[in-house]
């Protein structure tokens, strides 16, 4: 037989048996109703008997306590369950309708006028005890009148109960006798209907499920190993194949997701990385070049969308000046005054976001950019400005990146702030701080480098001692005093530029030291000194100082002699020269110029 004819013919039986045992449970399901009902009934009956009873004891509690106590809280409650007194009426007037018979109407109606006996006895005494007559309020709840009318209300709540249970049973019992009977039929034809549909089920199974369920298999397995790359098709079905493919289409788009978050979680994680590599490096920086270029190689890595410069403050806090840059940004000035930059007017990050939202800093060439300027700051003190600008609007990331921008701005700040207190530092160390040139010090260093470094390289040294300087202290003050060194000490300073490095030796004697300069060279480079400091008048607080002249002393090496004897015989010819009349300039060598 063919297997469409085998489905045909379980399909007409299956219905037969179906519609069958849909009578039984039918019947079965009217005999639970009945069932149902007549339990429903006797728990009405009873509970409406039990409440009846509660009602009134709680009630008379209730007026007891109030005309003892006084309590007004008692008096609430008297009326509260005076209150639930009337809604027990109300049922008892509707307990027809529940099917009650005649004896538990008599008995309910006997509960009635018991009740309102008691009730116009506790009002009563109630009424009493607001008047005053607190004894006669007693008597009356707690006489034999009231005790009488309370047992006799017990008794035939128990009488009640007793009379509802006797009928209520007798029906719940035949009632379920019915529901029984038609339940077994009910099931029996419904096990004969289950065996036959399980035989055609198989079918179903076989097609319906089992075959997506083997095409399912390979996707699931490459979803367990993560590869979220496979394609799951799409199967509208309305069953539980369906909703498991959609399912698979949820834990894909979520796998998806999660390997996004990763990835964003692993972006985050390497920038934080950078941030703290930068960090570490910042600290590490000896001079601003080296804490700039360490900003310019690290930025680009840490945001690859943002190019952006590096400004600090000069000493008078007017202008900012480039020092660092990355990623060539075009919009920015090189310099510009701190006036032109909102972030610094205010204090605090400014974003010049295309003309949007806000207004655009000055120092923008356009006033559509976007850009970030974020101040830097160290203890309250604001000393540069780092710049951020957008490479491309389609890639926003000012916004999206404003937390680590500000928190590498801070960072920033702190080494710059660090790196300029450590170069004060170094120069209250190595710079004599009247005529800020070098200390006696550094060039005991500098000789002993050449002599360990350079030993055989040419240098020059000059010793020089301004003429008569006792005489400027004495006549005009210490400050003029002071007034000619600073004097003296700049033109020297002018005059050596990059070709070596002033000292001030002690007192109004100073020191240079000219490397790569032969002695001859070396003598006119002292001469042109000596006739500029001689040939310009200086003055102190209006009055003429006159003009101020120098006496030199030159020794060179290795020529005439080693780096270890170059200063005492530059202090020899010096004194040579002084010997000599003053303003003159004498070679260890012997030559001699006035």
């Amino acid at each position: 037989m063919r297997i469409n004819a085998i489905t045909n013919w379980a399909y007409g039986v299956t219905v037969l048996l179906t519609g069958l045992s849909g009578v039984a449970f039918i019947l079965s399901t009217n005999s639970a109703i009945e069932e149902r009902q007549a339990a429903e009934q006797h728990l009405v009956l009873d509970t409406l008997g039990e409440d009846l009873a509660l009602g009134a004891e709680e009630r008379s509690d209730a007026a007891r306590l109030y005309v003892m106590r006084g309590d007004l809280r008692h008096l609430e409650r008297f009326h509260g369950r005076e209150e639930e007194e009337r809604a027990h009426e109300a049922a008892i007037k509707n307990v027809r309708e529940v099917g009650a018979s005649p004896a538990e109407l008599a008995a309910l109606q006997e509960v009635e006028r018991e009740v309102e006996a008691l009730d116009k006895i506790e009002v009563s005494a109630i009424a009493a005890y607001q008047e005053g007559d607190q004894a006669k309020a007693q008597q009356m709840l707690f006489g034999p009148e009231h005790d009488r009318l309370q047992t006799a209300l017990l008794e035939t709540v128990v009488r009640f109960r007793e009379l509802t249970k006797a009928r209520t049973g007798a029906a719940l019992e035949q009632a379920k006798e019915r529901s029984d009977w038609f339940a077994i039929a009910a099931k029996t034809m419904l096990a004969m209907t289950a065996a036959l549909f399980l035989g055609v089920l198989y079918f179903v199974l076989k097609r319906r499920v089992a075959m997506p369920l083997v095409r399912m298999t390979g996707i699931v397995t490459r979803l367990a190993k993560q590869d979220y790359d496979v394609e799951v098709p799409l199967d509208r079905r309305r069953d539980e194949i369906g909703e498991m493919n959609e399912a698979i289409h949820i834990f894909r788009t979520n796998g998806l997701e999660r390997d996004r978050l990763d990835a964003e979680r692993r972006l985050d994680q390497q920038t934080k990385d950078l941030i703290l590599q930068m960090m570490h490096r910042l600290q590490a920086c000896q001079i601003q070049e080296e804490l700039a270029e360490v900003v310019a190689r690290f930025a680009p890595q840490i945001f690859p969308n943002l190019a952006g410069h590096l400004y600090v403050l000069n000493d008078n806090r007017t202008s900012l000046t480039r020092v660092g840059t990355w990623l060539d940004p075009q919009h920015s000035a090189d310099t510009f005054p701190s006036s032109a930059c909102w972030g610094l007017r205010r204090g605090r990050p400014h974003v010049s976001n295309g003309g949007q939202g806000d207004i655009a800093c000055q120092h923008l060439d356009e006033s559509d950019v976007a850009g970030l300027c974020v101040p830097l700051t160290a203890q309250g003190d604001t000393i540069g400005l780092l710049y951020f600008e957008e490479r491309s609007p389609e890639q926003p990331a000012v916004e999206t990146s404003r937390l680590y921008l500000e928190l590498i701005a801070e960072n920033i700040g702190l080494a710059v702030a660090n790196l300029q207190l450590r170069e004060k530092l170094t120069n209250l160390a190595v710079r004599d701080a009247l005529t800020g040139l070098l200390n006696r010090r550094c060039l005991d260093e500098a000789l002993n480098k050449q002599l360990r470094e350079r030993a055989g390289r040419p240098l020059v040294c000059l010793m020089i001692d301004i003429d008569h300087f006792k005489r400027f202290n004495d006549e005009f003050g210490h400050d003029a005093g002071d007034v000619v060194m600073q004097y003296v000490a700049q033109i020297m300073l002018d005059a050596a530029g990059e070709l070596g490095a002033t000292y001030r030796f002690g007192g109004e004697e100073f020191t240079m030291l000219l490397p790569e300069m032969s002695e001859a060279a070396g003598f006119e480079f002292a001469e042109r000194l000596r006739d500029k400091i001689g040939t310009t008048p200086l003055s102190h607080r209006g009055r003429i100082l006159g003009s101020v002249s120098v006496s030199i002393g030159i020794a060179s090496s290795p020529r005439e002699g080693t780096v270890a004897t170059l200063l005492t015989r530059a202090d020899a010819a010096l004194l040579d020269a002084k010997a000599r009349g003053r303003n003159m300039t004498v070679c260890s060598s012997g030559l001699v110029v006035t």
